[in-house]
């Protein structure tokens, strides 16, 4: 899809466009408004915007100024990319995988089914290319965009019932974004893509009857324990999924040098400090969800297998000759070399460590 036609068929609504339109400038300063994918106060995503736009003004000493708007509060929580792309906000801070209608090859920019660790998509992304190809994608929608946040593994999610086998999931209302939510898809699930603050509400009526969200401690305060008490702590789905600041193009080629090193810096900062965020978080918040009678399971061997054979179908299907290509080849020669070496080095150590210390 070029720009033109995205253009075109937009079905972003119009209220709010001028109050979103041009950067405020005055005495040489400007204000940029962001809009963002996440409600006010969501644990750890929500974060990681707003400490990205404080980060902004204190490196530029106060010449941009960041205006942040919760999802709902200017746009939708999944219309931010839209309206960044047309010109109606200047930036937006998401996940790309939720944009997979625009054009599949996003979902590498968050995270894909049996993708990449944290660890492995930083070394893909700041060494290995994925930053250029993240780059050519955004041309296409009249983006600059980065990384700027990463929750590392999540969870497989929250059921109502105990997944025995890969024929559970025929007919299950599931919420999961992405080629994830495509895999799942595959083995039968009814599949739905819901923004973040409206996820309790469909568990707890009965719209949905399973959920992933991210992991112990951003999942303990969404309570999706209050709702039920199956809990999946290991997921093909996210690995490492990585967060996005996304820029309308003209916007910031209109910025000063300085000012456009700056956003990337904050961003890159951004993404490490949320990673460890998360990280830091998920063990106290996973005992505390075991104390509120939380059963905390595996997925049998036969689902694993099921899932496996679903994403790589997925990852296949969704092949253009162009840039879609581009991006898997690319992703999964980088994951194969640091997978290699991170095995044979930190993974042998850890192994070793574990024994000596238990």
């Amino acid at each position: 899809m070029d720009r033109r036609s995205f253009l075109t068929s937009s079905t972003l609504a119009a209220p709010g466009a001028a109050f979103l339109a041009a950067p405020a400038c005055a005495q040489g300063k400007r204000t940029l408004s962001m809009v963002t994918s996440w409600p006010r106060g969501m644990a750890g995503v929500h974060e990681a915007a707003e400490t990205c736009a404080n980060a902004i003004t204190e490196l530029t000493d106060g010449s941009l100024t960041v205006d942040l708007r919760a999802a709902g509060e200017l746009v939708g929580a999944f219309e931010v990319f839209d309206a960044v792309s047309a010109g109606q906000a200047d930036m937006y801070h998401s996940a790309e995988y939720y944009y997979v209608g625009q054009h599949p090859a996003y979902a590498f920019f968050t995270t894909v089914p049996f993708g990449m660790t944290a660890q492995e998509m930083a070394i893909w992304y700041y060494q290995d290319g994925g930053q250029d190809l993240h780059d050519d994608l955004g041309r296409i929608f009249g983006l600059k965009t980065f990384l700027a946040g990463n929750t590392g593994a999540q969870c497989g999610g929250w059921f109502r019932r105990e997944i025995t086998g890969p024929e559970d999931f025929q007919g299950l209302k599931l919420r999961m974004p992405g080629l994830g939510g495509l895999a799942m898809g595959k083995l039968g699930a009814s599949v739905q893509n819901i923004p973040g603050g409206e996820v309790y509400q469909a568990l707890s009526t009965g719209m949905l009857d399973a959920t992933e969200w991210v992991g112990p401690w951003a999942d303990e305060k969404a309570a999706f324990y209050e709702i039920t008490k199956f809990y999946y702590t290991a997921g093909f789905h996210e690995p490492g999924s990585a967060l996005s600041l996304g820029i309308n193009r003209e916007v910031f080629e209109s910025l000063t040098r300085s000012q456009q090193r700056a956003i990337e810096i904050v961003a890159a900062e951004g993404h490490q400090r949320n990673l460890a965020l998360f990280l830091s978080h998920n063990s106290a918040a996973l005992a505390r969800l075991k104390a509120r009678g939380v059963q905390v399971l595996s997925y049998p061997r036969p689902v694993w297998e099921a899932f496996g054979k679903a994403a790589l179908e997925t990852l296949e299907e969704n092949r253009d000759g162009d840039i879609y290509d581009r991006i898997l080849e690319s992703y999964m020669r980088s994951m194969r070399l640091s997978s290699e070496w991170i095995g044979v080095s930190e993974g042998s150590y850890r192994a070793e460590r574990d024994r000596v210390l238990a």
